[in-house]
């Protein structure tokens, strides 16, 4: 097995190196900056991305009715293998680069043995993501770890992957917004009460990187569990919710957990009737466009209206005798 540290070190040069070997698709792209509802949202913006993924036969693979191929199960090529990972209970994962990259050094954490992206993340896979979010602290760099769970999530792919990319001090994008908000109670989960849709948030203690390592997976643990329970809650609430498991996007860095409810995956434009994809990304305020028609759609549909019409609404003021709400 390797360790955390050896993984995030080995990033950006494998990255290059599956780049240079044609093994990896990395699509260059264009930021514009759009600053609505208190946050900077980045909008990327990459022509190239669906006119190249077209061509790729493991996508077309995919996309055929009535098949899902596991693109993560192994064996695995090896100029996109990072390494393995091996949690205290013996649950195995991978770590691999994302083939199709917006950004460089984009990589995914992967169950070795098939788990559904359907599925709740398990104690194990918290711990994991975070001791990959402390290595990369330590070794100078910031990563944002975002999971698809569910049908309506935005999720790709049929088995259980956390993905990570690089960000900076101010990223992601909704990451200040939840840094400045004023809690009542420190170490409850409250809500970004100036964001149109329901959104869940746990601040994570300071220190937690310097506890004992079976503390770390209770803290994680009781973290997601009650954030967890709170998207359950709202979309009980809502009574047009789809049948099925609840759908939600979970956003990870070292200072918080959010979990975002989900019902759509995908926003269609009142105007083009284009489909608009939006998963965990959409809400840390980096979303994607795949060409200027698009872009220019959304600036003008609101972001807050498309994330809004995606996920559901609020109903903050019935949770909050539960929660920590986000002071005035």
């Amino acid at each position: 097995m390797t360790t955390h540290s050896k993984i995030i070190s080995s990033v950006s040069e494998k990255f290059s190196n599956a780049r240079d070997s044609g093994d990896l698709y990395f699509f260059p792209s264009t930021i514009w900056k759009h600053e609505e509802l208190g946050v900077e949202f980045e909008i990327r913006l990459c022509p190239a991305l669906q006119k190249k993924l077209d061509g790729d036969p493991t996508v077309e693979a995919s996309r055929v009715e009535g098949t899902r191929l596991d693109v993560f199960a192994p064996p695995y090529n090896p100029n996109l293998h990072l390494g393995d990972l091996q949690d205290d209970g013996g649950t195995k994962y991978a770590v691999l680069l994302n083939k199709f990259a917006l950004l460089p050094d984009h990589f995914l954490l992967v169950t070795e043995e098939f788990q559904s992206q359907a599925s709740p993340l398990m104690p194990p896979d918290l711990v994991q993501t975070y001791l990959l979010l402390v290595a990369a602290y330590k070794a100078g760099k910031r990563y944002l770890a975002f999971y698809n769970c569910g049908e309506h999530s935005g999720a790709s792919q049929p088995r259980k992957h956390i993905q990570f990319i690089p960000v900076g001090y101010d990223n992601p994008p909704i990451e200040p917004l939840a840094r400045v908000a004023n809690l009542e109670i420190p170490d409850k989960p409250f809500s970004l009460t100036a964001l149109p849709y329901a959104n869940h948030v746990f601040r994570l203690p300071s220190q937690l990187s310097s506890f004992a390592p079976e503390k770390i997976e209770q803290t994680l643990s009781r973290v997601f569990i009650s954030l967890l329970d709170l998207v359950v809650s709202t979309i009980r609430h809502d009574s047009e919710y789809p049948s099925g498991k609840p759908s939600y996007n979970v956003l990870i860095t070292l200072e918080h957990v959010h979990l975002i409810p989900r019902k759509q995956d995908v926003y269609i434009m009142p105007e083009t009737g284009a489909k608009l994809s939006v998963n965990a990304l959409g809400f840390a305020g980096m979303l994607l466009a795949k060409s200027e028609e698009e872009l220019e759609a959304l600036k003008k549909e609101s972001v807050g209206k498309v994330l809004r019409s995606v996920g559901l609404g609020s109903v903050h003021d019935i949770q909050v005798e539960d929660t920590a709400a986000e002071a005035d």
